[in-house]
């Protein structure tokens, strides 16, 4: 009994968090906590060039060290002060739950960020537009044109649906803020020293392969609720079917083209394709089909879908963990 009241207290916390992020998103003044993750891996990748210098193996053996002790810390550290609010009162524990639930979601700040571009652009601002866009991409943007800042702008909100939204509500109906936290570790890890340039080849490929497996699923789940939401959103659903079955894999990373190419179908307009980052020119696939020119508003209309994604995602858990729960109680 203990149990399923501590669940539903769950499940309303993360329902809470859900709503504060809808309305407040991600101030600027408020301290997140995935900026000390972020602290501690530099501090662990610091230590650990500082031990093994250049050599492969001792560095892909310490990439594997920063991870456990990064991952331990970002689960257990919640686990720890939940159990203590809990002690002096359960509101208190649901309050901090439900606070954490909002910051770890991502729906209002990745929408507020990509229209800050939009604004630029209508402005007429391209230098504005290329540096705003350089907040939520990884890519260079200086060389890109005004399209081109247009399709950054779409693929980062495309693409963050699931790591910063799908995936992260996903792991905390499992197992709570704890579990949402361990998912933005890997997350972090894999943003800060997962490339596969020279410099992170070895030390983050442990935290590259990991953020992959456990974004495999979510990412999916992730593509099938977008393709839901663009049907109902009156988008072009059925395209965004066929972009996903066909353009699915056009990515290096087994997970980033999932909504991306929903996104594109969705559109009906062409994402992806060759890029620069750290000055260098990397050549990758197109996802989708260039029925149309890609416009401006096409930026406001992925703002769209990863609402509505993000919507149906909290509904389809909430129900799922309700019914999982219900088909317990009848077990026992």
């Amino acid at each position: 009994m203990q149990g399923d009241t501590e669940i539903m207290m769950s499940l309303m916390a993360c329902g809470t968090g859900f709503i504060l992020d809808f309305l407040f998103g991600d101030p600027a003044w408020l301290y997140h906590p995935v900026r000390l993750i972020g602290r501690w891996i530099a501090f662990f990748e610091k230590q650990a060039r500082r031990i093994c210098g250049g050599n492969p193996g001792k560095l892909l053996t310490a990439g594997g060290v920063i991870c456990f002790l990064v991952l331990v810390l970002s689960f257990g550290i919640p686990c720890i002060l939940l159990y203590a609010a809990g002690r002096i009162h359960p509101v208190l524990r649901f309050g901090l739950e439900s606070f954490w639930c909002y910051q770890l979601l991502a729906v209002k700040s990745l929408k507020q960020e990509s229209r800050k571009v939009y604004s630029q652009i209508q402005k007429g601002d391209l230098p504005g537009a290329k540096k705003a866009v350089s907040m939520i991409v990884g890519r260079d943007t200086e060389p890109l044109d005004e399209t081109g800042v247009i399709k950054a702008a779409v693929e980062t909100v495309a693409e963050n649906t699931s790591d910063g939204v799908t995936a992260p509500l996903l792991f905390m109906m499992i197992g709570g803020t704890p579990l949402g936290f361990f998912y933005k570790a890997v997350n972090t890890m894999d943003s800060m020293i997962g490339y596969k340039d020279e410099k992170y080849l070895y030390l983050g490929r442990v935290a590259a392969k990991l953020d992959d497996i456990l974004n495999y699923i979510p990412a999916r789940i992730s593509a099938v609720l977008m393709i839901g939401a663009a049907y109902l959103l009156g988008m072009n659903g059925k395209n965004a079917w066929f972009i996903y079955r066909r353009d699915r894999r056009n990515h290096a990373s087994p997970n980033s083209a999932q909504t991306e190419a929903v996104c594109a179908g969705a559109l009906g307009i062409q994402l992806a394709g060759d890029a620069f980052y750290f000055g260098k020119l990397y050549k990758k696939k197109c996802i989708g089909d260039a029925l149309r020119p890609v416009e401006v508003e096409d930026i406001v209309r992925a703002g769209r879908l990863l609402y509505g994604t993000a919507i149906l995602s909290f509904l389809s858990f909430g129900v799922a963990k309700l019914l999982i729960m219900a088909a317990i109680q009848q077990i026992i």
